[in-house]
């Protein structure tokens, strides 16, 4: 093969990542309106680490299970931040008002 297959093939894989992370992101905006309702937090460290547990189990290489966790981090991270969002965009709750301090700069 040559080069321009190799990026072909990327650029197909690509774009399958991108609909599967936005499914994932659907999903964490799911969970962030049932967290909402259930006054559950955010943040759930263990829920992370049974994340980081199947990632590496089910990692067939080449890379190494170190880094896939650092990409699964950060994926969290964003899908933790959709989370907080739906929190932000309900009126009246705190995480709104917040937001909307955060946004202006000053108390209001």
């Amino acid at each position: 093969m040559d080069i321009e297959t190799f990026r072909r093939e990327i650029d197909e894989l690509d774009r399958q990542i991108v609909a599967l992370i936005s499914k994932r992101a659907a999903a964490a905006q799911e969970i962030g309106r049932l967290k909402r309702r259930t006054d559950l937090p955010v943040y759930e460290p263990n829920r992370e680490r049974v994340i980081f547990d199947n990632v590496r189990s089910h990692n067939p290489g080449p890379l190494p299970d170190a880094e896939l966790v650092h990409i699964y981090e950060r994926i969290i991270d964003v899908m933790r931040a959709l989370q907080r969002n739906e929190l932000a965009s309900r009126p009246g709750t705190p995480a709104s008002e917040a937001t909307r301090q955060n946004q202006t700069g000053k108390d209001q």
